[in-house]
């Protein structure tokens, strides 16, 4: 799908893999709407291409005015969602049963947040004209994890949320194909995130010493290229790709 002087929406794009997706996609001639929440857009660096919208992708009616933002800069074509929360916290630990409503909420931004900004977004693309003889119009590209697969002690709430973002993808893109906008998922591995720069190194070698191989954490600008075949390979529909180095998560 050629996406030059078309739109995009990406979540979490403030920083890490929605950061580098967004500028991954600007520097292919998108106008990119970056949403994330207002704390991580002021943190956020400026990149030709991306405007910032501030939003929290629990809001339906902000995710709702995101959408029409991204809509009303082009024909919105592609969409990311990275927007997510990992918490830890086990079933039953030693301060008693886990948090439900942490529970709630993670399951609220990782898995009803994309639904919310899928559904919203592809009824915007499923408005805009056909770009092919194949009748297609848009791309949403879905995060989930291998602890989608593999979740570890501590991450019922994660696993849960990350299962559930695999499973809608091939739904979805039955549901969208009389629309002609195809779904697909990533599921990385562990990978060099603001998220891990806050433990320690010792922690991080550890991490990447469980990959085979590449024996390191993976790259967000790797997460970014995966998004790229994603949109240039039209026949890539309904899957998910895991990104991970071979990796297969141990319990803890």
């Amino acid at each position: 799908m050629d996406v030059t002087d078309t739109s995009a929406l990406v979540t979490g794009a403030a920083s890490g893999l929605g950061a580098a997706a967004a500028a991954m996609l600007a520097a292919r001639g998108v106008r990119v709407t970056a949403v994330d929440l207002p704390t991580a857009i002021d943190r956020a660096p400026a990149v030709d291409g991306l405007r910032y919208v501030p939003a929290d992708v629990t809001d339906r009616d902000a995710v709702r005015e995101a959408v029409a933002a991204a809509a009303d800069a082009g024909p919105l074509r592609t969409v990311v969602n990275c927007a997510g929360i990992g918490p830890s916290a086990r079933v039953l630990g030693r301060q008693g049963v886990h948090d439900l409503d942490l529970f709630e909420t993670v399951l609220r931004v990782n898995l009803i947040g994309t639904f919310t900004v899928l559904a919203l977004a592809a009824e915007r693309i499923a408005a805009t004209g056909p770009v092919d003889d194949d009748g297609q119009r848009g791309l949403v590209v879905n995060t989930a994890s291998v602890a989608a697969f593999e979740g570890q002690v501590g991450q019922a709430a994660y696993a849960a949320s990350k299962g559930g973002v695999h499973s809608l993808g091939l739904t979805a893109a039955r549901d969208l194909a009389s629309s002609g906008i195809r779904v697909n998922t990533i599921a990385p591995g562990v990978i060099e995130t603001p998220m891990l720069a806050t433990v320690s190194e010792e922690y991080r070698a550890g991490l990447a010493a469980g990959v085979p191989f590449p024996r390191r954490l993976g790259r967000p600008e790797e997460f970014a290229q995966l998004v790229a075949t994603f949109v240039d390979n039209d026949y890539l529909n309904g899957t998910t790709v895991r990104m991970d180095g071979a990796l297969r998560m141990a319990p803890r």
